[in-house]
């Protein structure tokens, strides 16, 4: 598999931009003795990290319980994420800015033989965290839907990486251009403003074709 790897020497392709798309200690004063011999070592649970999941309290409680879905993106339901009446799953996030406020950071949509997926800039700002966390987003629905290697993946990662740094230092404007990173299955990569919802900002959209069963 053919991974471009030079951002700007990529074939540009047209696309319409894309919307819409977080342990108790106990102690006791009085000390207290611990046959060794008879008392099994207990090591600290380690706690994975949800992709959507902003709060570190929040990384603590199970998955959410959901109904069983036939969705071929189900599993991001351990990732915190819920699927909208629409059958797009969704990341919702607090407004760092506005108390009581949320809007959607991450979202993800079956559309035919696609997957699009966004990662939704408010006001063109990427919320703290965010960077890291698209790219676990991004790279996880590619390696779940795509035909490629460990070492493809790597490739990719970093060029996603590379892309959303250059959004970030805003050495990218929103354009309706598209990059594409992995040719086989002609995924691309696009960052652009939004064209409809309530969200006042741009996005950072992968666009990826399912490998035919």
């Amino acid at each position: 598999m053919n991974i471009i790897v030079r951002l700007f020497g990529a074939i540009v392709l047209q696309v319409s931009a894309l919307a819409a798309m977080s342990s108790m200690a106990m102690s006791d004063d009085k000390p207290f003795r611990v046959n060794t011999q008879q008392t099994p070592a207990v090591y600290p649970r380690k706690t994975t990290q949800r992709i959507c999941s902003l709060d570190p309290i929040e990384d603590l409680l199970p998955p959410p319980q959901t109904k069983a879905s036939n969705s071929l993106l189900s599993y991001l339901a351990e990732q915190g994420f819920t699927q909208n009446k629409e059958g797009s799953w969704v990341c919702y996030a607090n407004d760092p800015k506005k108390e009581g406020r949320y809007f959607t950071l991450f979202k993800v949509k079956q559309v035919n033989s696609r997957l699009i997926a966004s990662s939704f800039l408010d006001e063109g700002s990427l919320i703290q965290g965010q960077e890291n966390r698209s790219l676990d987003f991004f790279m996880m629905l590619i390696e779940h839907h795509t035909n490629t290697t460990k070492e493809n993946r790597q490739g990719i990662r970093r060029y996603l990486q590379a892309f959303v740094s250059l959004v970030k230092e805003g050495k990218i404007k929103p354009t309706r251009r598209g990059y594409l990173f992995d040719q086989p299955n002609r995924a691309m990569v696009l960052y652009h403003t939004l064209s409809s919802g309530n969200l006042k900002g741009t996005g950072i959209t992968i666009n990826i074709y399912l490998p035919k069963s």
